[in-house]
């Protein structure tokens, strides 16, 4: 066992490789249809099925998502496309050229893991598209800006920018289900969510074979900056899941679902009511990896701080407020090789 330091404290982490396969009770599939048919009562049903999740291992599976298979099928295809090209040509749209943390980065150039040697994986990232002269980002709002597309691709950016779009279309009902779950109107975070800090990553992970070093895994042990992730996975299994008694469970792939994860604002804004879990990746399949991270927050200068429901005498704040902007931007440059927010760079 060792202890992690996450964003919101310390954690302790098993140093076992070898995961046991979640149960359905830690980690659910729920069913998100009666957010698109607004049934009264199945939204009451998801809404406490919700709750017992996010209160439990902050882990579950959707399914009945209505994010089209073709949009999914056509993100993996282009993340196939991309990392089969040879390293100039991905560098050519480095994350260091941009200011606002978008494009490609290489093996080893996160650690997420502070107590790591850095993650085996590349990765690109695209996120909400915003002008260079919006007001925002002239303000220097650095996590706000144009993302960066590699020359010649258009088909890769088709793909990622739908995707983007099929995303954040989900997060807002899913935010609708959140506030349901905490005995909040169903619109209750729409203010929150105007020009949202909505990041999408593809990954590409290596496979890992003999020996492997804790210290250097796909993604090392964290937990997510934002208020929730959704994972889309492809049929190889590698992501693991730190329960409350330090034992790690896998949460493998499942057809037609998305995993969906709590992130750090959304612990923080629950007073720690909803679990914000450690994880990591560990690809020991022998097989390339692929997977699509969608992490989504409230706007840049939306405060976080906890909600009126989830204080009380007996449970006082456990977090000073602290902006979606400032919050991610902390994680950014602890995690990150190339990322600083106080850069000047275009």
């Amino acid at each position: 066992m060792k202890v992690l330091q996450t964003g919101n404290g310390a954690r302790a982490v098993s140093a076992g490789l070898e995961p046991r396969q979640a149960s359905r009770e830690e980690i659910p599939i729920l069913d998100l249809e009666p957010m698109f048919t607004n049934s009264p009562a199945g939204k009451a049903e998801l809404a406490a099925a919700l709750r017992q999740a996010c209160t439990n291992s902050g882990f579950f599976y959707i399914r009945n998502h209505n994010v089209p298979q073709a949009a999914i099928d056509g993100i993996f295809a282009a993340a196939h496309g991309y990392f089969a090209q040879g390293t100039e040509a991905k560098m050519a749209t480095h994350v260091a050229k941009s200011r606002n943390n978008r494009g490609y980065a290489a093996l080893l150039e996160e650690n997420t893991d502070p107590t790591a040697r850095g993650d085996l994986h590349e990765s690109f990232d695209i996120a909400l598209e915003v002008p260079a002269d919006d007001p925002d980002v002239l303000a220097g709002k650095v996590l706000y800006g144009p993302n960066q597309w590699p020359a010649g691709e258009p088909g890769f950016r088709t793909a990622l920018e739908t995707y983007h779009k099929e995303m954040i279309a989900l997060s807002h009902h899913l935010l609708h289900a959140f506030a349901l779950a905490l005995d909040l109107p169903e619109t209750y975070f729409d203010g929150f969510v105007k020009k949202p800090l909505a990041t999408l990553r593809v990954l590409h992970y290596p496979p890992q074979f003999g020996e492997i070093d804790d210290r250097q895994i796909g993604i090392g042990a964290h937990s997510d900056y934002e208020c929730f992730t959704i994972l889309a996975q492809d049929g190889v299994p590698a992501l693991q899941v730190l329960t409350k008694s330090g034992e790690w469970i896998a949460a493998n792939p499942i057809p037609g679902c998305f995993v969906v994860n709590i992130g750090d604002q959304m612990a923080r804004w629950t007073n720690d009511l909803f679990a914000s879990t450690v994880h990591r990746a560990i690809n020991r399949s022998g097989r390339e990896r692929y997977s699509v991270p969608f992490f989504f927050g409230p706007d840049y200068d939306t405060l976080v701080e906890a909600l009126p429901s989830c204080v009380s005498a007996e449970r006082p704040a456990k977090y000073e407020p602290i902006t979606s902007g400032d919050y991610v931007n902390g994680r950014f440059a602890a995690t990150l090789a190339h990322y600083d927010p106080a850069s000047k760079a275009p």
